[in-house]
């Protein structure tokens, strides 16, 4: 079905962060049509993607004339469009809210993306030299990587576990901060899990089972992450 001159559409990416727009908008009851695209055997982006936006990344959308890159922004954007007040958090959650909003790209999210790297080297890397790079890639993560995501983890969970209602925010359901760091917590739950506390990973199994959640990832088709 075509979209309406105002309704939205979401360029969707498999097993990308644009699951977390498919979400939002499902929490909120926004009417919008989604747009597949299927990474690549090299598991980028299709070239496709760079005719909706010059970077040819996602999550991207398109609504009306706006098209509008970054999760943080197209979360921002459909809240204060449609949100009619349903995502804003309580005054006493306010500053958590904006904190962990951008903390979970800013400084989370690198992190993951760095180990990620690692670990692909290793995959990639010519089979009689692979020892030595695992070897090499091991001491990288345990030395640099591992040690602050272990910190940032800590604070994660200590964070969910003095909230009042186990959201970020601690209010009476998701805000932007639970939209922007699901993505995070979901890579890091299938990457490695061993570094999530069990109310970090009781957080993740809290979003994947609620009703909206589960309609977007029907939605939005293959997801890889959602498997805990």
């Amino acid at each position: 079905m075509a979209p309406t001159a105002s309704e939205i559409v979401v360029h969707h990416l498999n097993d990308s962060r644009s699951q977390r727009i498919l979400w939002l908008l499902e929490e909120l009851g926004v009417p919008y049509t989604i747009k597949k695209y299927q990474r690549t055997p090299s598991h980028v982006a299709p070239e496709e993607l760079k005719a909706v936006h010059p970077l040819g990344t996602a999550p991207v959308i398109t609504d009306g004339a706006v098209t509008l890159a970054e999760s943080g922004a197209i979360i921002e954007y459909i809240v204060r469009k449609y949100g009619d007040g349903k995502v804003r958090p309580p005054a006493s959650g306010e500053v958590d809210d904006l904190y962990y909003t951008h903390y979970a790209e800013g400084s989370f999210m690198p992190l993951i993306v760095n180990r990620l790297i690692l670990s692909i080297l290793v995959d990639k890397s010519p089979f009689f030299i692979r020892p030595v790079v695992s070897l090499l890639v091991s001491q990288i993560a345990s030395r640099g990587i591992d040690p602050r995501l272990k910190l940032h983890t800590k604070m994660i969970e200590e964070h969910i576990v003095g909230s009042p209602t186990g959201w970020f925010a601690g209010g009476e359901g998701p805000t932007t901060a639970d939209y922007m760091m699901i993505f995070a917590l979901e890579a890091l739950s299938k990457q490695s899990p061993e570094l999530l506390g069990p109310h970090s990973k009781a957080y993740v199994e809290r979003v994947h089972n609620r009703p909206a959640y589960q309609i977007a990832i029907e939605k939005g088709g293959e997801y890889s992450f959602a498997r805990l």
